[in-house]
């Protein structure tokens, strides 16, 4: 897996002989700046966009088979022990309105099986979009399908670049949608003006004010009004998004405070709203590590069992991961990856294409 945060590439190893997923071995493998450079200019139109998003796509695929080969000698296993990778792909361009319908995730899969010699399921949201829906969130169903709980009212919370929400309700329909910009504006303001590439435990942001103007200027975006299914990425909050809304007199950490605070009423509005009765918020990504953002929460969340995803067994850094391998299982047994109720697709599908070693 490698997000919206451009921060590298998460790579597990998951054994499925047991009803729960056990995770044997993890790795993690940063991008270089100038790579995560070149991936952002992506998110534009620019020139010769064709032919950069063709070399991107290998120099990933080699990353990704560098990431499996890593962990595969950490592990001590051998690329013929291995059923299948499921590569989730750099997304550049996540377009699920009705007036573009498309998704894009850098990645030669045919390269990947190539250097791996193991089977590649890539291009996941593809099909869902197909379907009418918008290709994300897809991990509700991964969610689903490893903690939920017959008894009590959960919900999952992903803070990667951009948050999610699953309302896993034992007495109701899975639910799920994008709630708004998790790190990735965070992350960008921080790097703008402190050369960090996100900001630790919060930090920064806790030597900051909130402005009430910018906030409200912020929260007033149609996205957060939209009725669920709903997703969206840096084609919509970017630094331009951001900008927009400045008056240029602005203190750098009193901003940085501002987004972390947006970032945390984002998701208690969407909690508050859509998982009426929850009794606790399990929080995983990267943003479970971010200590300010993770007390505020719990401020906004009163009455709300706050943890991260680790008290469920998974660690909140491998939970996306862990969810595109299930997801590439899913695919090589002919079974659903979509919760159609989260995605607006027409039905549940089986999603990815497969790439033979």
């Amino acid at each position: 897996m490698s997000g919206t945060s451009l921060d590298g590439v998460d790579a597990v190893l998951v054994s499925f002989k047991t009803e729960t997923p056990n995770l044997l071995q993890t790795y993690f493998l940063p991008y270089q700046q100038s790579l995560r450079q070149q991936l952002l200019l992506l998110h534009q139109s620019g020139d010769d966009e064709l032919n950069r998003a063709a070399i991107l796509s290998n120099r990933l695929s080699h990353l990704y088979a560098e990431a499996v080969s890593a962990l595969l000698e950490e592990s001590g296993l051998a690329a013929e022990q291995i059923v299948a990778i499921g590569c989730h792909g750099q997304t550049i361009r996540h377009c699920p309105e009705k007036s573009k319908n498309y998704t894009i995730q850098l990645v030669n899969a045919a390269l990947l099986a190539e250097l791996t010699s193991i089977t590649v399921v890539a291009d996941f949201r593809s099909r869902d979009i197909a379907a009418g829906g918008q290709g994300a969130p897809l991990v509700p169903a991964f969610h689903d399908a490893i903690f939920n709980d017959t008894e009590h009212h959960r919900v999952i919370v992903n803070i990667g670049g951009i948050a999610n929400i699953t309302n896993l309700n034992p007495r109701a329909t899975i639910a799920g949608f994008d709630c708004g910009p998790g790190n990735l504006l965070m992350d960008a303001w921080c790097f703008r003006h402190r050369g960090d590439t996100y900001d630790q435990n919060g930090e920064w942001a806790e030597t900051g004010r909130v402005i009430p103007a910018l906030l409200t200027a912020m929260l007033a975006e149609s996205f957060f009004v939209y009725e669920p299914p709903k997703s969206t990425g840096r084609d919509l909050f970017n630094l331009q998004w951001l900008e927009d809304k400045l008056t240029g007199n602005e203190l750098p950490q009193d901003v940085q405070a501002t987004l972390l605070q947006l970032t945390v009423t984002a998701i208690a509005d969407a909690v508050m709203n859509y998982c009426s009765g929850a009794e606790a918020v399990y929080v995983c990504g990267g943003g479970a590590h971010n200590i300010s953002l993770m007390r505020k929460l719990g401020r906004a969340l009163p009455g709300k069992y706050l943890a991260t995803s680790d008290q469920l067994g998974v660690a909140a850094d491998w939970v996306e991961a862990l969810a595109f391998a299930w997801l590439a299982r899913q695919t090589l047994l002919r079974r659903p990856g979509n919760i159609s109720a989260v995605t607006g697709a027409k039905g549940s599908r089986v999603l990815g294409a497969i790439y033979p070693a």
